[in-house]
């Protein structure tokens, strides 16, 4: 009988031991830190005062009707991602006396090959501009008009060049089919 109740505690601490086994199991956790960062659409313009693209261009004095002044306007994408450019092109023309100035008489040379004059008075460059290049040029200089009178003695002429981009990726096939724009068309 010993024997039998020695043989049943045997099994018992076997079984037990069987139970506990099978209850033991391999386990592991981890996490995984998936970074998606958007790109980035940036532009700069650029104005030049000479072909070479050397000299930046600045302020003149002392320019007299019917001059030609060397001024080469283009926007380069200083982001991450490609675009779609467009500008708005003002001028202005500040008098230092009485009479009413004509913005007209300040007429820069606008490449129409590159660019399309928009419905809405915007300029669209024709082609993705990707990063770090820049577009054709938008003029390359800015005529004074012959039949500047007396009245536009010292007076201030400035060629306003507002640039604007949105990025190409989902965003229509041409620029003119882009959306996106910051004044929201």
């Amino acid at each position: 009988m010993k024997r039998k109740l020695l043989l049943l505690s045997v099994l018992a601490i076997c079984v037990a031991t069987l139970a506990a086994g099978t209850l033991a199991y391999f386990s592991a956790d981890g996490t995984a830190r998936n970074v998606i960062t958007t790109g980035n659409v940036s532009i700069a313009v650029e104005e030049w005062a000479d072909a070479d693209k050397t000299q930046p261009f600045e302020d003149l004095t002392g320019i007299m009707p019917g001059t030609t002044v060397t001024k080469i306007a283009e926007v380069r994408n200083t982001g991450e991602a490609d675009a779609w450019i467009r500008v708005r092109l003002t001028g202005d023309i500040r008098l230092t006396g009485d009479g009413t100035p004509d913005p007209s008489l300040v007429k820069p040379d606008l490449n129409t090959t590159d660019w399309t004059l928009g419905l809405d008075g915007y300029l669209y460059c024709n082609k993705v501009i990707r990063p770090g290049e820049t577009t054709a040029p938008l003029f390359t200089c800015v005529t004074f008009d012959a039949g500047m009178g007396n009245e536009y003695q010292n007076a201030t002429a400035t060629v306003h060049v507002a640039a604007e981009a949105v990025q190409t990726a989902n965003n229509g096939d041409t620029v003119m089919e882009a959306a996106g724009w910051p004044d929201g068309e």
